[in-house]
């Protein structure tokens, strides 16, 4: 048997196997490509793709007035026509007939004082009239009789059927009922004088409206004194105070240097705090020839043109001073979004829509541009969020991230 053969061996395991460390390397290199393929991919097409930044808009309801808005300023509703009502005569109040917000006419009483003295005088003073005339009516007679008396005794002297002295009582006669009659005359006069004293005294005593209006404050009661100006003690110098509602403006403060952009019989729009919901067309009535130099300002009133009851004195209010007027249609509410958000892709107008992370191009239906914005009809709803300027390179679907304000 040849020596070469006894150092031959059979493998009991099969195939000699590589050593343990080879394999866990192989392993990990495999892994570590599978990993670094995934990667690329998602950085390439997935999410680990770096979004870019960009600034949003938010699709609002904007009245049209605000871009023909050349300045805008903030003030109070005031009453151009306001009045405290007072007694011109002193007295204890006996009636009120009005509380706050009662409207008035002109010339309507609304408090009496007590005025049984001047009734009285009143009375008293007609009464001195009748008496009056009845004394012309009997100087009347007078003066007839003394008329033909003095006619008689006239043809008697003629003939000297009567001494010249009788005719001479005669005349004297006359001249003495003649001067009765404006005796009399004249205590009518004076007579009538003393009546229309007495009504003026006694229509002091109603306090009447001065003007068509509406009662903003009482300051009076039943039972408390009235005097002019306040003058007696504990006395009300006003029982109430009034303002014409038809006479309502805006005062509005002006800084100077904004003043050359005001004008009179400038269109205005005016928005009141309390009524938010309704824009009211107004007008420069006048710019006050004078400035406040604490606040360097100029106060401009403001007129309504069309007046409204739930309109009431010291409601704050914003007025905008427009650069031309505005037409009917352009005084609702329009849902607009800027200008810069839109792009035109083969005729037709989009919007990128913010949706979460991701942007999507939405068709638009534009109406009318109003400056920088221009109207939504048809594409979005109020609130929606869109990219503004959005650059060529985006596309539908894709990830974003939106600038900090």
């Amino acid at each position: 048997m040849p020596p070469d053969l006894d150092k031959l061996r059979i493998s009991r395991s099969g195939e000699e196997r590589p050593p343990a460390a080879s394999r866990r390397l192989r392993f990990g290199l495999i892994l570590g490509g599978a990993a670094f393929l995934l990667l690329l991919g998602l950085y390439l097409w997935g999410p680990l793709q770096p979004a870019p930044e960009v600034a949003t808009a938010v699709a609002a309801r904007v009245y049209p007035a605000q871009a023909y808005a050349l300045l805008n300023a903030s003030g109070y509703v005031v009453a151009q026509r306001k009045a405290a009502v007072s007694s011109k005569s002193t007295g204890r109040l006996a009636y009120l007939g009005v509380e706050e917000g009662s409207r008035l006419k002109k010339g309507e009483v609304l408090a009496t004082l007590e005025n049984e003295d001047l009734v009285a005088a009143r009375d008293q003073s007609a009464a001195q009239i009748k008496e009056a005339q009845a004394g012309l009516a009997q100087a009347q007679a007078e003066l007839h009789d003394a008329n033909l008396q003095y006619d008689r005794f006239k043809t008697l002297v003629a003939k000297d059927l009567v001494a010249r002295q009788d005719y001479d009582t005669a005349i004297a006669r006359r001249d003495k009922a003649v001067a009765g009659m404006a005796q009399a005359r004249a205590r009518i006069n004076t007579a009538r004088a003393g009546l229309a004293n007495a009504q003026a005294a006694l229509e002091y005593s109603y306090i009447r409206s001065p003007f068509d209006g509406v009662v903003l404050t009482k300051y009076a009661e039943v039972g408390e004194v009235v005097a002019p100006f306040g003058a007696a003690v504990n006395a009300r110098a006003a029982v109430v105070t009034m303002a014409d509602l038809n006479s309502l403006m805006v005062e509005a403060d002006v800084a100077e240097s904004n003043l050359d952009k005001v004008k009179l019989g400038q269109p205005c729009e005016i928005t009141l705090d309390a009524i938010p919901d309704k824009r009211f067309p107004g007008q420069v009535h006048m710019i006050v020839p004078t400035a406040d130099r604490s606040k360097a300002t100029v106060l401009t009133k403001v007129k309504f043109l069309e007046p409204d009851e739930r309109i009431l004195p010291e409601m704050s209010a914003k007025v905008a001073f427009l650069s031309r007027p505005l037409e009917s249609g352009e005084r609702r509410a329009r849902l607009a979004v800027p200008k810069a958000a839109v792009v035109t892709k083969e005729g037709r107008s989009f919007a990128f829509l913010l949706d979460g992370h991701r942007v999507k191009l939405t068709p638009l239906t534009l109406g009318p541009e109003m400056g920088d914005l221009v109207e939504v009809e048809k594409g979005l709803k109020e609130g929606d969020k869109v990219v503004l300027k959005p650059s060529a390179s985006l596309q539908d679907g894709a990830r974003v991230k939106v600038k900090a304000p």
